[in-house]
């Protein structure tokens, strides 16, 4: 490396930049290799062509005001500043976004729980309603052969306090247990989906908050770093 002569240097600089191989980043990198291209990398030149390139009028960055007594390095300090001011608070969004979206998710699962306590609670209701009507309809066909009077005493008060046609009522009933089984079932279909869901929002938000290295502390025995996560994510 020491035997090429600066210009060699400087003309593969110039190459990488004018076919678009090389950006300011590349150009930093470049400047912590050694002295020579340090130095080199360094010159108003490269800078100025990078400029021009990436901070053409079509360019959104161009709307940024910059001091007119300031280098091209500089500049592009600035443009770094700016460009990483914008990834944080695109990241921002995306994190605020994310939550937003397993709160409903979260939302919609109460919702759906509440759901199936009320159609579990009426399905056992009606299920109590059909035993007893069932019951007063075999205590009404009972009635038409002989029994012990005080078995058909019993049988003969139950049919008197149905104040309902029996037969209806129990069709009825049968159809309301099938709607509310139907019901149930696509609710606990619902509930799983969007539990899956909600399971990968967290997952998702968590890889979006996670660092390695200001997080990172020792698991424990017989850990993993996927149950780490999701203590994590759970507190």
């Amino acid at each position: 490396m020491s035997s090429l002569p600066d210009e060699l240097w400087r003309r593969i600089l110039e190459i990488g930049i004018g076919t678009r191989g090389f950006t300011y980043k590349d150009l930093c990198s470049a400047s912590i290799s050694c002295r020579r291209l340090h130095r080199l990398s360094g010159e108003d030149p490269l800078w100025n062509r990078l400029l021009s390139s990436d901070f053409s009028p079509t360019n959104t960055l161009y709307s940024y005001h910059f001091p007119t007594s300031s280098s091209a390095k500089s500049l592009y300090k600035f443009r770094f500043e700016k460009d990483k001011e914008r990834r944080i608070a695109a990241h921002r969004r995306a994190v605020l976004r994310k939550k937003s979206e397993i709160a409903e998710r979260s939302r919609k699962l109460t919702v759906i729980e509440s759901q199936m306590g009320q159609e579990t609670t009426k399905m056992k209701e009606s299920t109590a309603e059909l035993s007893n009507l069932r019951r007063v309809r075999q205590a009404s066909v009972a009635l038409n052969v002989w029994q012990p009077e005080v078995v058909r005493g019993r049988q003969k008060q139950m049919v008197e306090q149905c104040v309902v046609p029996a037969e209806s009522r129990i069709r009825a009933l049968e159809m309301e247990l099938r709607l509310c089984k139907q019901q149930i079932m696509g609710l606990e279909k619902s509930y799983k989906d969007e539990n899956r869901r909600l399971d990968t929002a967290k997952e998702e938000l968590l890889s979006m908050t996670y660092h390695p290295i200001t997080e990172h502390k020792p698991m424990n025995k017989g850990e993993t770093e996927h149950t780490v996560k999701r203590k994590k994510l759970k507190r």
